[in-house]
């Protein structure tokens, strides 16, 4: 599937946007997580105030969610690597893992599939990643990680998250607009990702991505 860009801001304009919409990202990614929380009660939390009856590893879940974020943001310069995408997870995953920000070492499954990733080699994802830097379409490059990152499973735990937001990175530092999910469209994302999981084929998703999670500063 070709992806054109669909916008094309400056840096500083992406950035700017990111910032605006940060709550929203992170309730977004909270939610595919299967956090019990509403947009209100997210704010709230990440306003520093407690919440009754939000559990505490949802709010855990948020404010991991708050730093990885604000590490992509102010960090935005820094280069596409695994050593990037790690560091990412290591707020994501924070006292939520076996291990966070290191590449797992052995089998998980996935919930809703018969599909068992591989156990990632280093070398193996070092490859992958500068494969995925090479396609011309920032957005397709972007859109390509993201279900690399989840399909292969590079982490113990939050893989969704991380790869959302390290997309997000990539579609940022090239200016070309915001990825995230809303809740209208999850259940569709979530059939998707399931088929995407058992086939390999990333035809649908990538589609569905591209035309209903894909947002911008239209000028």
């Amino acid at each position: 599937m070709v992806v054109e860009d669909k916008y094309n801001l400056s840096k500083e304009e992406n950035v700017f946007l990111a910032k605006k919409m940060i709550v929203n990202n992170i309730y977004s990614n909270a939610k595919i997580e299967g956090c019990n929380v509403t947009f209100p009660e997210t704010q709230t939390i990440l306003d520093g105030v407690n919440v009754a009856n939000v559990k505490l590893d949802d709010i855990n879940c948020i404010l991991n969610l708050r730093d990885a974020w604000r590490y992509v943001i102010n960090n935005i310069e820094e280069p596409f690597n695994l050593d990037f995408i790690c560091k990412v997870n290591s707020f994501v995953a924070r006292n939520e893992s076996l291990e966070w920000g290191k590449l797992r070492t052995g089998n998980v499954g996935i919930s809703g599939t018969e599909y068992i990733p591989e156990i990632p080699k280093k070398e193996d994802v070092i490859n992958n990643i500068s494969k995925i830097k090479t396609i011309e379409s920032i957005t397709k490059r972007a859109i390509t990680y993201m279900l690399y990152g989840m399909r292969g499973q590079l982490f113990w735990d939050g893989n969704k998250r991380t790869s959302i937001i390290t997309a997000n990175k990539i579609l940022i530092n090239g200016g070309k607009g915001i990825l995230t999910i809303k809740d209208d469209d999850l259940q569709e994302f979530n059939t998707l990702l399931t088929e995407f999981y058992d086939t390999n084929n990333s035809e649908k998703i990538e589609q569905f991505l591209y035309n209903k999670c894909i947002f911008g500063i239209d000028k």
